[in-house]
C-alpha cells in the first residue's frame, strides 16, 4: 500500500512538472516572437556603441548571419522568460522545502536578478572595452589588418561578460547558503586564500595579459569576495540571535 501511496505520488509530482514545462515553453516561444522583431534593432545597438563602433563586422559563412539574429532572439527570449521560468520553478520545488528556506529563496530572488545585471553591464561597459582595446593595440603593433567575424567578436564578448556576471552573484548566494546552514563565516575565512587564487586565476582568463587590466578586475572581485563575508557574517548573526530568542521563549 505504501508502494502504490509512493507511486501515485511520484506520477502526481511527474504530471505536476510536465505541465509547468509546457507552460514555460509557451511563454518562451512568445517571447521568442518578440525577439526575432527585435533582433535587427539590437544588433544595431551594438554595432553603433564602442567597442563595435569602431570596427565593421564580417561574415565567413552563409550561416554566420542568420545564426547571430537567432542568437540575439534566443538570449532575448530567454531574458524576457526568466522571471516565469523561476515563478515555475519555485512553485515546483517550494513543497519540498521548510519554511526558513522558502522566506530565505525567495526573499534572495530578486536580489540575483539585480546583481548578474550588474556583473553584465560592469562586463560589458568596462572590461569588455578595455579587453578589446588591448587586443586591437597588439594587433595594430603587429601590422595586422583587424577583419572581425560578427560571431567570433560576439564570442569574444560572452566570454568575457558571462563569468563576470556569474561571479556578480556570488553575495547572493553566500547569503542564501548560510541562511539554511550550509555555510559559515568561519568556513569562508579558512578558503580565503583558496578563494582568492580561484579569483586570480579567473581574473587573469577574462582580462587583457597585463597587470593593470588585471587588477581592474582582481580587485572587483575580490570586493565581491569580502562583502560577501561580511553578508554572511550578518545573516549568521541574525541567525543566531533568532535561535537564542526562540529557545528563551520555550
Amino acid at each position: 500500500m505504501k508502494r502504490i501511496e509512493e507511486t501515485m505520488t511520484l506520477i502526481g509530482h511527474l504530471t505536476e512538472l510536465r505541465a509547468r514545462i509546457w507552460r514555460i515553453f509557451a511563454v518562451f516561444l512568445a517571447a521568442m516572437g518578440g525577439g526575432l522583431y527585435l533582433s535587427p534593432k539590437v544588433l544595431h545597438y551594438l554595432k553603433s556603441v564602442p567597442p563595435g563602433s569602431k570596427m565593421t563586422w564580417n561574415v565567413f559563412s552563409p550561416w554566420d548571419g542568420i545564426r547571430m539574429y537567432m542568437t540575439v532572439a534566443v538570449v532575448f527570449a530567454l531574458a524576457v522568460s526568466l522571471p516565469f521560468l523561476l515563478y515555475q520553478l519555485w512553485g515546483f520545488v517550494r513543497q519540498g522545502l521548510h519554511p526558513d528556506e522558502r522566506s530565505a529563496a525567495l526573499r534572495y530572488v530578486p536580489y540575483s536578478i539585480i546583481c548578474f545585471l550588474t556583473g553584465l553591464a560592469f562586463g560589458y561597459f568596462v572590461v569588455f572595452p578595455m579587453s578589446f582595446a588591448f587586443t586591437s593595440r597588439i594587433t595594430r603593433s603587429m601590422q595586422l589588418v583587424e577583419t572581425y567575424g560578427v560571431a567570433q567578436y560576439f564570442g569574444f564578448m560572452c566570454n568575457i561578460i558571462i563569468p563576470l556576471a556569474v561571479a556578480f552573484e556570488l553575495p547572493v548566494v553566500v547569503m542564501f547558503l548560510t541562511k539554511i546552514g550550509l555555510l559559515t563565516p568561519k568556513a569562508l575565512h579558512k578558503m580565503r586564500r583558496y578563494a582568492y587564487l580561484i579569483l586570480v586565476i579567473v581574473a587573469s582568463l577574462i582580462s587583457p595579459p597585463e597587470l593593470i587590466s588585471h587588477m581592474m578586475v582582481f580587485i572587483p572581485l575580490v570586493l565581491l569576495y569580502e562583502i560577501s563575508v561580511l553578508l554572511s557574517r550578518f545573516v549568521y548573526g541574525r541567525k543566531k540571535s533568532a535561535v537564542l530568542v526562540e529557545n528563551a521563549g520555550a
